[in-house]
């Protein structure tokens, strides 16, 4: 079986004020191919994603969060892990 060499990926975003914001972003990532999980935090106004680099990436991800009414402020600092699934 070949191995898939995931992306974990959290940035903040910009806007939230409910939980039905949450689940709006949630559901726009969520949507995406490529895109394994997703857990947005209302408290951080922060979203972690893990993600195939090779079907999405991760401007993909942020212009999703957008296009659901929400800022990604792109100057943020970003953090990134490598993640080895089966």
């Amino acid at each position: 079986m070949t191995q898939t060499q995931l992306q974990t990926i959290e940035f903040k975003i910009e806007g939230m004020d409910c939980g039905h914001c949450v689940s709006t972003i949630e559901k726009a990532v969520r949507a995406l191919p490529g895109v394994d999980a997703v857990k947005v935090s209302l408290a951080d106004s922060s979203a972690l994603v893990k993600l195939n680099p090779v079907k999405v990436s991760r401007d993909t991800i942020y212009e999703a969060v957008e296009h659901a009414g929400f800022d990604v402020p792109r100057g943020a600092r970003w953090s990134f892990q490598l993640a080895v699934s089966r």
